[in-house]
């Protein structure tokens, strides 16, 4: 009998927090903290302290599945991949897609982008980040030329005015939270823009504007003109540093604040404080997250934001910026590894200089260089698709519109380490390997990446993702470009292929509690803890104001659907739920829907407290157990996406951002019935 104590990260959210597992015999048995690690110094949220627990669910997948006679039965793995192999050959670059996700390791992601653009010829690559934070991409990069976390985690902690847009920052990053915390003790202040009265609203806002769901824009526009009015603006940083100030000076002229006050619903006093304690601060963190983004005017949204950093001269410092809080252990990583169809390794967007660029680096010849097909279209015009840890069934809207474009699929391949949803409609499973269970990097919230020893073999014949892909390769006659034999080796050409990681390795990491902070040009550098501290990495080194006009949500409610919807996530549970609801601790505090309803809307339709509830839009319907609470304004119905037995984006609209092409599954009309 052996035991060991070892140290990994948690699985969960894009934090990067440490933990110790306990292994006995080579099966996980519990955990303790790990009090050294820099990001949580040994405390961690409800997920956290259960973080291994799903790893031995009994509906684990540890065999390749492919349908026969309508029904998925065990196979061997030379059987599954020979049968992917010849249908893939049948597809085309213009009918195949690869969906990758935001859990895969650095280098699954790697293999899976050079997979789907050397073997397949195609850019028809997308990861889960098209659906929650590409408007980060699509508004700073010209903003500020890189969509990426402006400052690390420990330094958050400096800023003496945070304004969280759209993060319900107690329940979704705890960790976060903690630093928040510690600045208000210090004397911070915090402003808050949610249309829900959560905890964090509670119990952590000095300022909570409450707005109506997305109106973001006409309350960013309304702050900017009260701080020109106010001579509130960073006139030195604007001078020195940015750009197109003019144009956005001559257009918040014209800004009515009355009208502001009646779009946003929040009362005129409380955003002239808001601007005012905003603008006057040292440092302004701005932290958000999906309720800010996860619109059809989500791009316009961080535009927005950004030209509110910008006005007061909140970036290009320690604990300041605008900064995307990724939600997933590899949200940042997996776009950093050219997991989206406009951009191949390290932001180079694609093109013919990108596509000469990796071609000489990958040795081979006529890679894509058009633009590819986007994470929701994929679904409706690639009948060839390989889906790699996501479940296109329940995080994408209009899900009942989804499944029937998904059931007429020539062929689908499910890469995961439990069945989902999707996998019901697969004609191969294939079983992976989890984070504990191989060797891999992920790269963290705050570009902060960390090694992932393995600390226990994979159940049955399930493989790490990356090994899977190469020997896929191999069968369709590439094996000379995927002839892998480690991770450490995936990792050098990601060295190779991406300057930002260039000075990163396996053994610095290794050595390294905490991790690396990319850029990270050499062995000898320290890495990037900030960004922008002397220039904006635009092409003129300044950072550009960009005029954002109000637009009202693309559906509102009227007569027949007449209140708002908005989703969002428990503390409990974690996206699709595949892994919290297979974690009985977790399942437990919260085991099934629910949907939030305000007490004056709840006695307008005869809805008491746990009634059974029937939810109604112009795409679906159904049913969750009424919770009525003064959390949600009168007006505004609130419902969790981790359960797919009462799926909330079956209600969500499908109107997707022009620009990131992110869909607004955080508001739309619906009607509320008791069930009979």
């Amino acid at each position: 009998m052996s035991i060991e104590c070892l140290s990994t990260i948690c699985p969960y959210c894009s934090c990067g927090c440490g933990i110790n597992l306990i292994v006995k015999d080579g099966r996980i048995i519990g955990q303790e903290p790990w009090k050294e690690h820099p990001i949580n110094e040994g405390t961690n949220c409800p997920k956290g302290k259960n973080a291994y627990q799903f790893l031995y669910s009994e509906d684990r997948l540890k065999m390749p599945l492919v349908r026969k006679n309508g029904t998925l039965k065990e196979t061997s793995w030379e059987e599954a991949l020979d049968l992917v192999a010849s249908k893939f050959k049948e597809a085309t670059p213009e009918n195949f897609g690869f969906i990758a996700s935001c859990r895969n390791s650095n280098e699954d992601a790697y293999v899976m982008q050079k997979f789907t653009r050397v073997v397949m010829g195609t850019n028809n690559i997308e990861y889960c980040g098209r659906l929650c934070h590409s408007p980060a991409a699509a508004a700073l990069i010209p903003a500020m030329g890189s969509g990426v976390m402006q400052t690390s985690q420990p330094e958050i902690e400096l800023a003496d005015c945070f304004f969280l847009a759209g993060v319900n920052l107690r329940e979704t990053f705890p960790m976060i939270a903690r630093r928040v915390l510690r600045a208000k003790a210090r004397g911070a202040k915090v402003i808050y823009t949610d249309p829900r009265k959560t905890t964090t609203a509670r119990h952590l806002a000095d300022i909570h504007l409450q707005l109506r769901s997305g109106t973001d824009a006409a309350l960013i526009n309304a702050m900017m003109s009260i701080i020109l009015k106010e001579g509130l603006e960073n006139k030195e940083f604007i001078a020195s540093r940015t750009a197109g100030i003019d144009e956005l000076r001559a257009f918040l002229a014209k800004v009515d604040l009355k009208q502001a006050e009646e779009i946003t619903g929040v009362p005129l006093e409380k955003i002239k404080e808001a601007a005012t304690t905003y603008a006057k601060a040292e440092r302004g963190c701005i932290l958000y997250d999906q309720g800010m983004s996860q619109h059809y005017v989500g791009t316009d949204n961080v535009r927005n934001h950004a030209n509110l950093a910008l006005l007061c001269g909140h970036a290009g410092k320690p604990g300041s910026g605008i900064n995307s809080m990724r939600g997933q252990i590899n949200g940042e990583g997996s776009g950093d590894m050219g997991c989206l169809c406009v951009f191949y390794p390290g932001f180079k967007r694609v093109g013919e200089d990108s596509a000469k660029l990796f071609e000489e680096a990958w040795g081979v010849k006529n890679l894509p260089t058009k633009p590819g097909i986007t994470y929701i279209d994929m679904l409706y015009k690639c009948p060839y698709l390989y889906i790699v840890g996501g479940d296109p069934m329940m995080v994408v809207p209009d899900t009942n519109n989804v499944k029937k474009a998904l059931e007429q699929a020539n062929f689908i391949v499910v890469q995961d380490i439990f069945p989902t949803e999707i996998s019901k409609l697969a004609h191969v499973v294939l079983p992976a390997a989890t984070w504990v269970e191989r060797e891999a990097t992920h790269t963290w919230i705050d570009r902060r990446v960390q090694k992932i020893n393995k600390v226990v073999d994979p159940p049955g014949e399930a493989k790490p993702d990356w090994q899977i892909i190469c020997q896929l390769a191999e069968k369709m006659g590439r094996k000379n470009k995927f002839n892998f034999s480690s991770s450490g080796e995936i990792f050098e050409e990601i060295r190779r292929c991406i300057p930002q990681y260039k000075g990163i390795t396996y053994e610095r990491l290794s050595k390294t509690v905490g991790g690396i902070h990319w850029p990270c040009p050499s062995e000898e550098h320290p890495g990037t803890p900030t960004m922008f501290l002397e220039k904006f990495n635009t092409p003129d080194g300044l950072g550009h104001f960009q005029v954002v006009e109000y637009k009202p949500p693309a559906e509102v409610p009227d007569e027949e659907y007449p209140y708002f919807l908005t989703t969002g996530r428990s503390i409990f549970h974690y996206h699709t739920g595949a892994m919290t609801r297979r974690t009985p601790k977790l399942n437990d505090e919260v085991g099934s829907s629910f949907v939030e309803v305000n007490p004056e809307d709840a006695a307008k339709v005869g809805v008491k407290d746990k009634d059974l509830v029937t939810l109604k839009t112009r795409r679906g319907s159904i049913e969750a157990e009424a919770k009525v609470t003064d959390e949600v304004p009168p007006g505004l119905l609130f419902i969790p996406f981790h359960f797919a037995d009462s799926c909330a984006n079956v209600l969500t609209i499908s109107a997707l951002d022009p620009s990131a092409k992110c869909a607004e599954t955080k508001v739309c009309a619906v009607k509320m019935e008791v069930k009979a």
